[in-house]
């Protein structure tokens, strides 16, 4: 069967439980179709390049699917017609990466600095500024 990574996103006024009900309700429709659903990643809500009806922000999910086209197309089609989807995108892939996405890794990787300091751990410390008076007079100008 086909390999597919599928990112769809919700609007922004509705809540997490809501996202996945989404969620459920199309990895059940995936699963009746002969399908199963892998790796399922909420990347959380995140804000937009541009507004999407109307919306500034998203909540992003991904999910790897293995299904065959046409419950892959049912669950698109059935994306369309849903008022809580923005957008979607599937992509068909050679393989299913076991990682956390790259989306994850990123988070991962800025909380851990949020945490350690705000500059970062590696950065030395800046010694203080000297006084106005250590500096060399000015000099006059044309007398």
């Amino acid at each position: 069967m086909p390999l597919y990574e599928h990112v769809f996103l919700a609007r922004q006024d509705i809540s997490t439980q809501q996202v996945e009900q989404l969620v459920e309700q199309y990895k059940g429709l995936i699963e009746a179709n002969g399908g199963k659903v892998g790796k399922i990643e909420n990347w959380g809500l995140r804000a937009l390049a541009y507004r999407v009806k109307k919306n500034r922000k998203a909540h992003y999910t991904l999910m790897n699917i293995e299904a065959p086209h046409a419950a892959v197309a049912e669950m698109e089609r059935q994306m369309g017609i849903n008022e809580d989807i923005l957008r979607f995108m599937t992509l068909k892939v050679e393989s299913h990466d076991d990682e956390p996405s790259a989306m994850m890794q990123k988070r991962d990787r800025d909380d851990r600095r949020r945490r350690d300091d705000k500059f970062g751990s590696d950065r030395p410390a800046r010694e203080p500024r000297g006084e106005r008076s250590e500096r060399a007079p000015r000099r006059a100008e044309a007398e």
